[in-house]
């Protein structure tokens, strides 16, 4: 009796040691079904809120994305105010910026999105993880955790983010990208994600979508009818301070010049944006569009320039970095106390 008693828990222990192993599965397991699941996705729509903990408060995002294997994409991203709406387009003519609310698009000659890190975009999560051999990983009852280095080649930063993934399908279910002290600077919450939707043969056209984007977003008024708000950097340079400013009369009212000066040396344009006629073509821009968390910028060799609230700014430095110049203009979202 004894005998059949210490073998029944010999028994047990062995089934619940099985048991466990099959409901947990390694780093390398998942990394595998990850390249997996890459190879098989053909598509994905997929929804999420995306935060920005910059400047004076938390810029919040809602986000859209379309995908379509190999290298569609459409990104539109709005907030409270329609009139920050704007869209990320990709197709076979090019990498396009949509801001409806001014009629104004820009075409990129760019590779993105594969020369970041995109923290709203899955391709770009799993490769993050599959490149980094020292990822760390863990699993809980629901998720698989992986903290992961970033590649953002304008913002070493914030070097590090989090990424959760549904244990069931792999699916994204949030990112933290995290500065040097571990601080969460972008937080995006994935609220829906669909795997090889089907999308319609003219989704990804560009006509299509500009027509789409304007009808959704109202136009603003004309440059004359709106006052300027003057906006200023908060987050500056170690040892630059702002030594200079200019108001000078321009086509659409007044331009202010600001100038700053000390360790480095950069000047930063505001002036009312114009509102340009619905069937204007898209401006070639020789740069890479960046993610400001409040609009999308165009990053040169030496000016970032982007539109915010109806103004149009453009930062020009030979001094700044691109990792500088990201930060300065991140932190523009208010009136500062010179």
């Amino acid at each position: 009796m004894m005998r059949g008693n210490v073998f029944s828990v010999f028994l047990c222990a062995i089934l619940l040691v099985a048991l466990a192993g099959c409901g947990s599965k390694s780093q390398e397991d998942v990394m595998k079904a990850l390249d997996e699941k890459m190879d098989e996705m053909t598509s994905y729509q997929a929804e999420a809120k995306m935060t920005f903990q910059t400047g004076d408060k938390p810029q919040v995002y809602n986000v859209e994305i379309w995908y379509k294997h190999p290298s569609y994409y459409r990104v539109s991203l709005k907030n409270a105010d329609k009139h920050q709406s704007q869209m990320i387009l990709r197709n076979d003519e090019g990498v396009f910026v949509f801001t409806p609310a001014l009629n104004k698009s820009f075409r990129f000659q760019s590779d993105w999105p594969k020369n970041s890190s995109q923290a709203y975009l899955y391709e770009s999560l799993v490769k993050d993880i599959l490149s980094d051999s020292k990822a760390s990983f863990k699993a809980t009852k629901n998720h698989y955790v992986f903290e992961t280095k970033t590649n953002y080649p304008n913002s070493s930063m914030i070097p590090k983010q989090e990424i959760t993934l549904n244990k069931k399908d792999l699916s994204p279910v949030s990112v933290k990208v995290m500065d040097t002290d571990r601080n969460a600077l972008l937080t995006v919450q994935f609220s829906k994600v669909e795997f090889n939707k089907k999308f319609d043969d003219d989704a990804f056209d560009t006509s299509k979508n500009m027509t789409g984007a304007r009808l959704e977003v109202p136009t603003m008024a004309k440059a004359e009818d709106q006052a300027l708000e003057v906006m200023y950097p908060v987050d500056l340079p170690e040892g630059v301070k702002q030594v200079d400013e200019k108001e000078v009369v321009s086509e659409n009212g007044k331009r202010i010049i600001m100038t700053f000066a000390g360790e480095k040396s950069f000047t930063l344009v505001e002036e009312k944006a114009e509102v340009l006629p619905a069937t204007s073509t898209p401006t070639l821009v020789n740069g890479e569009p960046v993610d400001l968390g409040f609009a999308i910028g165009a990053l040169t060799d030496q000016t970032l320039t982007w539109s915010y609230k109806g103004v149009d700014f453009t930062l020009a430095s030979t001094d700044l970095t691109p990792d500088e110049m990201v930060m300065v203009a991140r932190s523009v979202q208010g009136k500062a106390v010179k």
